[in-house]
């Protein structure tokens, strides 16, 4: 079974080129998301891939870092922050619970199409909540591939998942409803101040350290 650091890093370059699969929700959480930073931002994205998101925020906050469980998807946002001369940016290859116990001064957390990912969802959000000050943002967007919206696509996918595992053509992948992730994000103590389906089978919740 291949470890999810050597998967990513199997498919940077082809994750790199592929097209976004549905722009209007991209660019619609974009926009959602950019509505609550400030230019006095220090913004840590979890899960950064390839850097698109990070680098389109950039601009807009006082820094950002970038981490990536993948050492191959950071060298390529390196490059692309490089390319077009982004300056204030940090790249970290780092998993999601270890990036999550930084002690950088961060005041808003972003992860997007993370979640489902990890095996260790709800532990994360404890410490992104201990990381954040009162007020700290967090921002995530999550595959629930539980819920109904998901449709009957989600039993053919939970069976053929173990084989591809272990064929190393698949990543972990957790099976939530879009209620629990609510329900394990409230009771790390964030209140969640918008929530909403873009698209249907995906999660986008804006939630707040009080």
């Amino acid at each position: 079974m291949t470890d999810a650091a050597t998967f990513w890093d199997k498919i940077a370059p082809k994750y790199a080129k592929d097209p976004i699969s549905d722009v209007a929700s991209y660019e619609y959480t974009l926009g959602r998301t950019l509505s609550y930073l400030t230019e006095d931002d220090s913004v840590l994205e979890l899960g950064c891939g390839t850097g698109s998101t990070a680098l389109h925020f950039a601009p807009h906050v006082r820094d950002i870092v970038g981490t990536d469980i993948s050492s191959g998807m950071i060298d390529i946002a390196k490059t692309r922050a490089a390319q077009i001369g982004v300056t204030n940016t940090d790249f970290r290859r780092l998993s999601a619970e270890d990036a999550a116990k930084l002690k950088d001064p961060i005041t808003a957390v972003l992860a997007h199409n993370l979640f489902h990912l990890v095996c260790s969802a709800e532990d994360i959000f404890a410490d992104i909540h201990r990381m954040l000050p009162p007020g700290g943002i967090f921002v995530s967007k999550t595959g629930c591939l539980s819920d109904k919206s998901f449709g009957f696509k989600r039993f053919p996918i939970k069976i053929a998942l173990p084989l591809m595992r272990r064929l190393g053509k698949a990543p972990y992948v957790r099976f939530f409803t879009s209620r629990e992730l609510e329900d394990a994000l409230i009771f790390a103590g964030f209140d969640i101040i918008e929530s909403g389906s873009f698209p249907s089978t995906s999660r986008y919740i804006v939630a707040k350290r009080v």
